[in-house]
């Protein structure tokens, strides 16, 4: 039986779905942080489960050729980044398994994940950055904690949001504008939202636990200073005691509060609460995947459900005869109705507002029988509600775009109770040194001699 604080030998089999080295000591799974594939280690353990522990290198005696130095110094202090300490190409073997392990495990599917489509780029990626702000610092939670670390600079995040967070930083403390309290409830500055775009441009948001923000003109002015690009300074007030970021009121303090990019050749708006994904460049290969998993040939009636601002379903729609696209947040389905028409494909697309489950269910009745559904869901993946009523619809294929691999799985094998089996999966790393992986999966409809559906064409 292992013991807390008892050291092991330990030779590191694979990886966690958090980036954990792991192993197996004395019949038990241990997952150790920061240790890599192929490695010998004495390792201690910190904490023993049930059916698992968790344990940190003591003495690395076998070092893997792809481990390197981390090239960051707030990492292993901020819990954005998991996989600084390794090379690139073993980070997407790591993820790639992970994917095709979560689909034999949890969905039963047992098909290869042949294709892990890689970042060109693994710095400075992100186009949106959401700093948690608690006793005077501005910066990112510690893993696993909501301790907020101070930090000065992220190699995820665009050089202009760094000299944003300095301006903001500088604002607070020289008018002693008070932080958030999440124990108590009290204080002011909840979070900094930024988000960018390809043009440099950048758009502020400061969530704050009130209805107002002092000195607001001299934040303004300290941001206008600090980023050039500046496009809009926006209040969000939320006053609940909750841990969600954004509040349902927005108010425009300067400029416009929204940015506008192009993604897959259309120019998409973006509001501060709208959904997007934040590497640009790999979400152009993401939707690509899912356009020739679609296979359209022009003629189809195409259903997305969690369509967001319509980036996938107008990716679609030159190749469809319509596409029908479903979300929840007003602003998004706004934005979307508004990414159509500006893009010239209002004609081909409309978008409804509401719950994903109560909408699929309601075009059901009306007789709506898509030839493809395209769900991309958040991560906690779709309700059995949204999964039954895709499959009463009948569609030829379901493409289903995840950011979980385990939530994909579980619907998949749903999915497959229903009579959709998975013809296919690929992985696309949306987020380069962060433990989180995108996948593009296929689901063929079976027909009643066990053949798949016109999907076949595609695989």
């Amino acid at each position: 039986m292992l013991k807390e604080g008892g050291t092991y030998s330990a030779v590191i089999e694979g990886y966690a779905s958090g980036g954990e080295g792991v192993a197996r000591i004395e019949g038990m799974a241990v997952f150790v942080k920061g240790a890599l594939r192929g490695e010998r280690a004495r390792v201690r353990v910190e904490h023993v489960g049930h059916s698992a522990a968790w344990a940190r290198v003591e003495t690395l005696l076998e070092p893997s050729p792809a481990r390197i130095k981390p090239d960051c110094p707030y990492y292993g202090a901020c819990g954005g980044c998991q996989f600084r300490h390794m090379a690139y190409p073993e980070e997407l073997e790591a993820k790639r398994r992970r994917v095709e392990d979560a689909l034999r495990r949890i969905g039963g599917a047992d098909i290869p994940v042949s294709v892990i489509h890689g970042a060109e780029n693994t710095l400075r990626y992100r186009n949106k950055v959401q700093f948690p702000v608690a006793e005077g610092a501005v910066g990112y939670y510690r893993e696993r904690t909501h301790r907020v670390v101070d930090i000065g600079d992220c190699l995820l995040q665009p050089e202009a949001d760094t000299l944003c967070r300095a301006a903001f930083k500088g604002w607070m403390e020289r008018f002693r504008v008070p932080s958030y309290d999440e124990k108590t409830g009290r204080g002011l500055i909840r979070h900094l939202f930024l988000r960018t775009n390809s043009r440099g441009e950048v758009l502020c948001c400061v969530a704050v636990n009130g209805r107002s923000l002092p000195h607001g003109e001299e934040l303004v002015e300290s941001l206008r200073a600090a980023a050039p690009g500046l496009a809009g300074v926006v209040l969000s007030v939320n006053t609940r005691r909750t841990n969600v970021i954004l509040g349902d009121e927005f108010r425009t303090l300067w400029g416009r509060d929204w940015l506008e990019e192009t993604l897959c050749g259309h120019t998409f708006r973006l509001s501060t609460p709208s959904f997007f994904q934040v590497n640009r460049a790999q979400t152009e290969v993401l939707y690509r995947r899912a356009l020739d998993f679609a296979a359209l040939t022009g003629s189809e009636t195409v259903v997305e459900l969690y369509c967001g601002i319509g980036t996938i379903s107008l990716a679609l729609a030159p190749r469809a005869g319509r596409v029908i696209g479903v979300e929840a947040v007003p602003q998004a389905v706004d934005d979307a109705r508004e990414n159509a028409r500006r893009n010239g494909l209002d004609h081909k697309v409309r978008f409804h507002c509401g719950d994903a489950g109560e909408l699929a269910a309601r075009l059901e009745r009306e007789g709506v029988r898509p030839d493809v559904v395209v769900v991309d869901p958040p991560r906690k993946g779709l309700a059995p509600e949204v999964v039954e009523t895709a499959a009463r619809m009948g569609p030829d294929r379901v493409v289903y775009v995840s950011c979980d691999p385990a939530t994909l799985a579980r619907d998949i094998k749903r999915f497959s109770a229903l009579g959709y089996a998975l013809a296919r999966a690929e992985a696309v790393d949306l987020f380069p040194r962060t433990a989180h992986v995108e996948t593009v999966a296929l689901l063929s409809h079976i027909q009643p001699d066990g053949a798949a559906g016109r999907a076949k064409a595609c695989t």
